[in-house]
């Protein structure tokens, strides 16, 4: 099938529009990276890092005990014969996760005392480190059903529900919640109980959304059977490896660093880390956008009519690639000032800043290769990738790290998930025949590498009246060198699948 086909042109305003749908939803990590200054000012940077670390503790357990099975859903959901075995899917999904979370909830808070010790933390906040690990124990499943019933929903293709949960009730309630903690008197306890809270409220507003998608009695009665334990079990297992390698390569840096280093350089060494890494996210934001769309559109596509996929799949990286290279080259120009705003002590996190948004650009770059290779492709190559990347950045991190710390730590992460990110582009050519690559795209870059060098000699030129006219300067340039990316990058059909967007920012 050809990119001009009807059905495909379609089919890419679908994931246009759904892309614009979660890019809204997503805008959630947007407001979390303009809330962490506020954090650091309110409580300090190394407090920051050991809330830090505690939150990266508990997304990696909450990809463990799910079994891979918020991946298995956006396969499993749309390709089912019926609604019972739908229902099902996610039944098991919930008891899979939701149990064993639990359990190790009550397991932690009754060894607080011993688990804290695991910890470095600052002097000011030893004596409350027990407390704050048995209270954010709870975190666990909280989280764990949060992302179950979001990936449920994304199964439907209902990506905008995600848009008042992400960015209102998560974000912006934790926000309120914690400068309440802070007016009343609480220190480091005070960001904790804002996150637990605010992680609760969502909770209960994701039961609403799913009883607006499934039906509750049915989800009550689908039978477990051998069919969707093995089914789900297959998929899930299969994807661990891949998940956990991509959450160990957002979470496990600052643990590490947390544990390499002892008292209050432990957790400010984590803290540091946690800045560039949520400033450098900004990329990442754009890459998950396809991600959430691709993936189940892509599962729904293999099930009719594979071939289709080739369109959607050229589309969304064409797209990626014009928005992902000027906002990281922006944000590198922009790193400065953008640490000037996170309390004393931040400015440390530059090298890492710049060396994390490198990859997060060159990996948003290549597009949604892996969420559809998920879909579609075969089980070994996941493995193989996920064994790939930690390989590259374990091996470099040995090299690396005792040597240069954080930079090390960033630099040997980075190469890794690009390293993981291309294998899934060349896997996806080889086997799949699926090709991103196009003249159209080399284009795009080019115009990139342009826009992006018209960045820089703005910031160079700019330099000597200071930081706010040098910030002015390149985030005008932002917006012209995001629509030539647009405009050139992407074909002329491509432009058409934008809809009102494309005909408001007249690249139609």
């Amino acid at each position: 099938m050809s990119e001009a086909d009807a059905p495909a042109d379609i089919a890419k305003h679908e994931v246009a529009r759904g892309a614009g749908t979660v890019a809204l939803s997503r805008l959630g990590a947007i407001v979390e990276i303009v809330t962490t200054p506020i954090y650091t000012w309110l409580f300090g940077v190394p407090a920051f890092g050991f809330y830090t670390v505690l939150w990266s503790v508990v997304n990696l357990a909450s990809n463990c005990v799910d079994l891979g099975f918020t991946a298995a859903l956006q396969r499993v959901v749309p390709q089912a014969d019926d609604e019972t075995r739908a229902h099902a899917a996610l039944k098991l999904a919930l008891l899979v996760g939701l149990v064993p979370s639990t359990l190790v909830a009550i397991a932690v808070t009754l060894l607080a005392g011993p688990v804290s010790g695991l910890f470095n933390v600052a002097p000011a906040d030893r004596p409350q480190a027990a407390l704050a690990v048995a209270v954010f124990a709870w975190a666990l499943p909280l989280w764990t059903f949060s992302e179950i019933a979001t990936a449920a929903l994304r199964a439907r293709r209902a990506f905008g529900p995600e848009v008042r949960l992400r960015i209102f009730w998560e974000q912006i309630v934790r926000l309120v919640l914690a400068l309440v903690a802070y007016a009343a008197g609480m220190t480091t306890m005070g960001l904790f109980a804002a996150h637990i809270l605010s992680l609760a409220i969502v909770c209960v507003l994701a039961l609403r959304l799913i009883a607006r998608y499934y039906d509750w009695q049915l989800l009550w009665r689908a039978p477990l059977d051998r069919a969707v334990l093995k089914t789900m079990l297959g998929f899930g297992l299969s994807m661990m490896p891949n998940a956990l390698a991509r959450r160990a390569f957002f979470d496990l840096p600052p643990i590490l660093l947390n544990l390499m280093l002892p008292g209050a350089a432990g957790a400010t060494a984590a803290g540091l880390y946690a800045i560039a890494r949520k400033v450098s996210s900004v990329p990442q934001i754009i890459r998950n956008t396809f991600n959430y769309v691709m993936a189940p559109l892509a599962s729904a596509q293999a099930k009719l009519n594979r071939a289709a996929i080739q369109p959607l799949y050229a589309f969304a990286t064409r797209l990626s690639m014009a928005l992902s290279v000027p906002v990281a080259v922006a944000l590198v120009l922009l790193g400065d000032g953008i640490l000037g705003l996170f309390a004393p002590g931040a400015e440390a996190a530059l090298p890492m800043l710049v060396a994390l948004v490198v990859a997060r650009g060159i990996e948003a770059g290549v597009g949604p290769a892996g969420p559809v290779l998920d879909v579609i492709g075969r089980r070994r190559w996941l493995l193989f990738n996920a064994l790939a990347g930690l390989a590259i950045w374990l091996g470099l991190a040995a090299v690396l790290v005792p040597r240069y710390e954080g930079l090390g730590m960033a630099i040997s992460v980075g190469s890794g998930m690009v390293g993981s990110s291309l294998l899934a582009l060349v896997q996806l050519r080889v086997a799949d025949r699926l090709d991103a690559l196009s003249p159209r795209l080399a284009l795009g870059l080019g115009v990139s590498a342009l826009t992006g060098a018209a960045m820089w000699g703005g910031a160079v030129l700019t330099f000597d009246l200071g930081e706010w006219v040098q910030s002015g300067i390149v985030l005008a340039l932002l917006f012209p060198a995001l629509w030539l990316g647009l405009r050139f990058g992407l074909t002329a059909h491509d432009r058409e699948a934008l809809g009102r967007a494309g005909r408001t920012l007249r690249l139609v």
